[in-house]
């Protein structure tokens, strides 16, 4: 398997931008850490650099500072779709993916409930097979989802500028780093 590759220095946006959400909170680097402020609805940051779109992992760190919803969802590339992973959404719990057939992540069969402390670090992971997606939290798996016959899409809305991967937050402040990209070979 590659090794891990850092897409984030700890020192400035470099390959990154503050995704242009209305109301967006903003975002910035420091302490090695990047800070995305509670805006009204989404904050966040996406990549501006070629991404692949299959056979990879994307691993980070990230905390929720304030709020009380998703203080994590990652927007990733499936093939030529897009879906997120979201981590403490619908009102501070609810983990899973958007869009599966059509449901959010609270409504379909990748939805879990899990408790998230303020100030604490949680690592995320999220593996894109062919026919495979999985994530972890802290190194428990908590999707894996065969989507040979599903139908994945992002949810309506703004979600859409996070494309081909982004880091956003629902009127949360949140913290960031440890970003890291991993091709996986073909099985």
């Amino acid at each position: 398997m590659a090794r891990w590759e850092s897409v984030f220095d700890g020192k400035s946006l470099g390959g990154w931008k503050r995704t242009e959400f209305g109301g967006g909170g903003e975002v910035r680097v420091e302490d090695s850490v990047l800070i995305v402020d509670q805006g009204e609805e989404l904050s966040g940051f996406n990549w501006t650099r070629g991404f692949p779109k299959m056979n990879y992992e994307v691993e980070l760190e990230a905390q929720r500072r304030t709020g009380l919803d998703f203080f994590c969802a990652v927007t990733f590339p499936v093939n030529e779709r897009f879906v997120t992973f979201v981590v403490g959404g619908w009102g501070g719990s609810t983990v899973g993916i958007s869009s599966i057939n059509k449901q959010d992540a609270s409504q379909n069969e990748t939805s879990t409930i899990r408790h998230f402390k303020d100030n604490r670090w949680y690592k995320i992971r999220v593996r894109v097979e062919p026919s495979h997606l999985q994530a972890w939290i802290d190194d428990e798996r908590v999707v894996d989802l065969d989507t040979r016959g599903k139908e994945l899409d992002l949810r309506t809305g703004e979600i859409d500028l996070s494309v081909p991967l982004g880091i956003s937050t629902f009127r949360t402040t949140a913290a960031f780093r440890e970003l890291k990209l991993r091709r996986i070979s073909p099985n």
